[in-house]
């Protein structure tokens, strides 16, 4: 009964254990952007830029149907516009990051819906919002767990000068250590992801990959490493409970996974370690070293 419930779905459909794969890629990429998303408290950038790649994917839609390389490229070239964009008006106005981010996200979400509505049916826009994890073949993995292994490699070759930008920008740029190029290499990552997340959960469940199980790592663990390596269990373990609930329940596998680590993240509210509201009940912080 147990091996009919959590391990034959993958044993006997090739379908889920290629969405079985591309979650466990997805939390290894999308993990670490996440949690230094939420160091930086940039959390909502993720979603301004999430909904920032649905133009150029709807674009690669009409170039090229339900073409996973037109869609992903047009949605990286979108997201890292919206991006680039918000930086420049930032710098040359007085309105800050965050206002210009929302205001690029809001135009492009309806210039991407307008696109999609007006050239295709309700079932091309479903599946550009929410995606279908259950839907991905080999191209699609192999372009997701590429992104994980860029992302993986980048945060290596960056991880001193993001730590630093993270806690002393100031530090940063005194020392030359060239803070607006670690800024827009990290960005290139983040819309990498999205990409990533788009092409299994669509661009509006694909932030939740990112920042849901890195906000609740937050409460489990303290160091960096340790943050990041329990923000990328709870991905993973929320994308094989989210897909387990999906095949047995017939339920749509995008919010499943998304609603599972949403689920993990006000348990650990509740119950974490680390700042949870019953250890702090339990422990007074005035107690704590």
């Amino acid at each position: 009964m147990l091996y009919d419930l959590l391990f034959a779905p993958f044993a006997d459909f090739s379908f889920m254990r290629r969405a079985l794969v591309a979650c466990l890629a997805l939390a290894l990429g999308c993990a670490p952007v996440g949690m230094f998303l939420l160091l930086r408290r940039m959390s909502l950038l993720g979603d301004a830029l999430s909904h920032s790649v649905l133009p150029g994917a709807a674009v690669g839609f009409l170039l090229g149907g339900l073409s996973l390389p037109a869609m992903g490229l047009g949605g990286f070239v979108a997201g890292l516009t919206v991006a680039l964009l918000s930086g420049l008006v930032t710098r040359f106005t007085a309105l800050r990051e965050d206002a210009n981010f929302a205001a690029f996200y809001l135009i492009s979400l309806a210039s991407g819906v307008m696109i999609v509505s007006a050239h295709g049916s309700n079932v091309d826009l479903m599946h550009v919002l929410f995606g279908s994890v259950l839907a991905v073949d080999d191209l699609s993995l192999l372009l997701v767990a590429s992104i994980a292994s860029v992302t993986l490699l980048g945060f290596a070759l960056l991880y001193r000068p993001l730590v630093a930008e993270c806690f002393d920008p100031g530090f940063l740029r005194a020392a030359g250590g060239g803070g607006a190029w670690v800024h827009l290499a990290f960005l290139v990552l983040v819309v990498l992801n999205l990409v990533a997340g788009f092409q299994a959960l669509g661009t509006l469940m694909a932030v939740g990959m990112m920042m849901l199980p890195a906000a609740a790592a937050r409460m489990w663990a303290r160091g960096l490493w340790s943050l990041v390596a329990v923000a990328a269990l709870i991905a993973f373990a929320s994308g094989y409970a989210g897909l387990v609930l999906s095949f047995h329940f017939e339920l749509p596998s995008g919010p499943a996974i998304v609603l599972v680590a949403g689920g993990v993240y006000l348990l650990s509210l509740l119950f974490g370690r680390v700042g949870g509201v019953l250890t702090r009940l339990i422990r007074p912080a005035h107690f704590e070293a």
